[in-house]
């Protein structure tokens, strides 16, 4: 009997690798998709900018160079459109020769994205669209030398961008409306953030990216496909609308954002919308900010509405200096610190603090898993010495289990009576466990959403620390040429998880083992578990791990020792 659940314990542990495996696969780190070309188009959507609509240009034309000392790229100068920045210090991946992210691409490209200003008119007002040249004060844009945009409409309306960029990741955009006619006329001042494909949704319990904003100080989340399937039912495309002042809208990626925020003070009504393609292989996702009243420009007079263009890396304490600078309400939480952020932000500023010291992230999670220990180092201590002293009662336990083997009822009464007379909390050891569950959580997160943790090296082969263990058990860590996840993706385990379920091994030969024969056969197989489950997390967190259970063994043999356990000096056998 015991060989059959034995048996079944074994199946059962396989089972959970299994079903983490392909449950939760979508969550932890994969390769780059490979771009996908599509023929995009926008559709005009009620309460969005009015020339959304007709099909995407080709990103042809004179353009207006961008040289900053984070960005580069250009703004095309037909229809006034930025649709080319490249990120100058962040590579495609940790070889130094990949090319630059470039965070927003052309239409017409692969990965057409790109952020835009405009007018809808009130009346028959001739407003700059897509096919309008824009003229250009100066060849470059730079933070010493701003740059001014002009469109005649030829009635007697100059419609003008007044563009300026810092040094980090922000534009700031001025439109201005002169009327050099006898009457006054009314304009609604808009700008956008367009995805132009049908992008790779990666939105998961710890993840989100899409389409967002802070409205009323409140963040608004919606993914791509409830974007796609809620435009599809609404007029015009338009899934969510608020109308509130100021706030912030944009388009996210995991490291990524490309928003808009307007002017704090106005009111504005900012909108999520999906149009369709013609080819039906993608879709225009486009979140909008348009004036919720008309401005009136006066006869001879001029109108004009600042806003702020962000299109960088989502680096928290930039986003926090900007929230700061200019009163963008919330905008910290483009990082999606989840509903722990009490937890995971103050986690990611220690672990910054420390890799600002040390120089190495690696270095930092270390440091802080040294925190943690000393932080719960009393509960800790409570918990060892109660596993110590079941450790003492277990021949007691054996005899009792002999004694009453056919009656479980007076077996787990005489059990209770014996933890009491000898002052054992049974569940103690479970304490230790339960309180790091937050905290791996929130580390989880931190490497996993931060991108101050991507590509951040550790020592050795471990050159990115928000990635899994590059190095593989199965194909001899290298030796063999061959990948054998074409096989399939449980066959990936690199050294790390190995170092990780090795030291999971050692803590557990000091717990005492359960009562049940069979539960401490399955115990057994936990560090080869976890090692699986473990295999494809970002190599930071198996950091933590292991280096949380060698923690853990010293201090529990410590802990044991003190109190006079001699069986603390030689681990148990299991």
């Amino acid at each position: 009997m015991d060989q059959k659940r034995l048996m079944l314990a074994i199946a059962l542990s396989l089972g959970i690798m299994l079903v983490f495996q392909y449950a939760f696969q979508k969550y932890l780190p994969h390769p780059a998709p490979v771009p996908v070309q599509t023929a995009a188009q926008t559709q005009e959507a009620s309460g969005t900018p009015a020339n959304a609509a007709g099909p995407a240009a080709a990103a042809s034309g004179p353009r207006l160079a961008i040289d900053a000392p984070k960005l580069s790229g250009s703004v095309l100068l037909t229809g006034a459109v930025f649709d080319d920045v490249v990120l100058k210090g962040y590579h495609e991946t940790v070889a130094p020769t990949s090319p630059l992210v470039q965070i927003l691409g052309s239409r017409g490209g692969d990965k057409p994205s790109y952020a835009q200003f405009g007018w809808t008119a009130v009346g028959n007002v001739k407003v700059p669209d897509d096919t309008s040249l824009w003229t250009a004060s100066a060849n470059k844009l730079t933070p010493q030398t701003p740059v001014t945009l002009s469109w005649d409409n030829g009635q007697g309306l100059t419609f003008q961008l007044l563009l300026s960029v810092d040094d980090r990741y922000m534009f700031t955009v001025n439109q201005q409306v002169v009327n050099h006619t006898g009457a006054a006329v009314q304009v609604f001042p808009w700008s956008r953030v367009v995805r132009d494909y049908k992008p790779i949704e990666q939105t998961s319990y710890i993840l989100f990216d899409g389409p967002l904003g802070v409205f009323k100080d409140t963040l608004k989340q919606e993914s791509y496909k409830s974007l796609k399937s809620d435009g599809a039912r609404a007029p015009g495309g338009v899934a969510y609308s608020e109308t509130s002042p100021g706030g912030w809208i944009g388009i996210t990626d995991k490291y990524w954002l490309t928003a808009v925020a307007p002017d704090q003070s106005m009111n504005l009504t900012g909108s999520m919308s999906y149009g369709t393609v013609s080819d039906g292989d993608g879709g225009a996702y486009q979140t909008s900010f348009i004036t919720a009243a008309p401005q009136a420009v006066a006869a001879g007079g001029t109108a004009s509405l600042t806003s702020h263009l962000f299109t960088g890396a989502k680096v928290v304490k930039v986003l926090d200096a900007y929230q700061a600078e200019y009163g963008i309400p919330n905008f910290y939480k483009a990082v999606d610190f989840g509903h722990l952020y009490f937890l995971t932000k103050p986690i990611f500023f220690a672990l910054d603090w420390l890799n600002s010291l040390l120089g190495n992230f690696g270095l930092a999670i270390i440091v802080f898993t040294v925190g943690i220990k000393m932080l719960f180092f009393p509960l800790a201590s409570y918990s060892y010495r109660s596993m110590g002293k079941m450790k003492l009662v277990q021949p007691k336990i054996k005899a009792l289990r002999e004694q009453y083997k056919d009656d479980n009822a007076k077996l787990q009464q005489e059990t209770m009576a014996l933890y009491k007379a000898e002052k054992i909390n049974p569940a103690s050891g479970c304490l230790p466990m339960l309180v790091q569950i937050p905290v791996f959580f929130s580390l989880y997160k931190v490497i996993f959403i931060t991108i101050e943790m991507r590509q951040a090296p550790f020592f050795g082969w471990i050159h990115d620390l928000s990635a899994p263990d590059p190095t593989n058990l199965f194909n001899l860590f290298g030796l063999i040429p061959f990948d054998p996840t074409h096989i399939s993706p449980l066959l990936h385990i690199g050294a790390l998880p190995i170092i990780m379920g090795f030291t999971m091994f050692l803590q557990q030969r000091l717990n005492p083992a359960p009562a049940d024969p069979v539960q401490a056969r399955m115990f057994q197989f936990m560090p080869l578990i976890f090692t699986f489950m473990l295999a494809r997390s970002p190599s930071g967190l198996v950091l933590y791990w292991a280096w949380n259970n060698l923690l853990s063994v010293g201090q529990q043999w410590l802990i044991m020792r003190q109190a006079g356990n001699p069986r603390a000096r030689v681990p148990a056998k299991i």
